[in-house]
């Protein structure tokens, strides 16, 4: 079995290119002029979105580099005991609606020091994947396409954001306690 999903995994992306590039010439469509366009607009996007992701990238640091995330986290610490939550994972609830990176770094650290099958471990990974980098998501999509107000999106992001850090908890814990 094992043997089976190496081989898929290894083969999966050069197949798919083969036939992206076959099926492109048997329909007669410019394959390489059709790329090139593509990789004009992106790279027209990607200039369009810098001053966004510039923006939240500085703000992001200001917040951790000003002590504010250390200020939270003691002002959520006397909540997140009365409700068990361990203060560990508090920083990646926290940090993942801004900054994928650094909520990563911050479950790396947590599986690093207590292992993948702890319950930190488990909370790390699991929190990780249930949520989003929704400012980060706001940012580049609608700074692409030129939206000035998602305040509503915004709001419903952070919202399922916390469902995805509440459900994740409760997930843990019912599965592995």
């Amino acid at each position: 079995m094992y043997q089976w999903i190496s081989f898929v995994s290894m083969w999966a992306i050069p197949l798919l290119i083969s036939f992206i590039l076959v099926y492109g010439w048997h329909r007669r469509v410019p394959v390489y002029e059709s790329f090139v366009d593509g990789a004009k607009g992106g790279f027209v996007t990607t200039v369009r979105i810098m001053p966004h992701l510039i923006a939240m990238m500085v703000a992001i640091t200001m917040f951790r580099a000003s002590g504010a995330l250390d200020l939270l986290l003691k002002a959520l610490a006397p909540l997140c005991n009365w409700l068990h939550i361990p203060g560990e994972i508090v920083p990646i609830a926290l940090l993942r609606p801004l900054s994928g990176t650094g909520s990563l770094a911050i479950a790396t650290d947590i599986i690093a020091r207590y292992g993948p099958d702890s319950l930190l471990g488990r909370l790390a990974a699991t929190m990780q994947g249930s949520t989003d980098t929704t400012l980060y998501v706001l940012t580049v999509y609608f700074g692409a396409v030129g939206i000035r107000n998602g305040a509503y999106a915004l709001k419903v992001g952070l919202w399922s954001d916390l469902a995805g850090v509440v459900a994740s908890i409760i997930v843990v814990y019912l599965v592995f306690l």
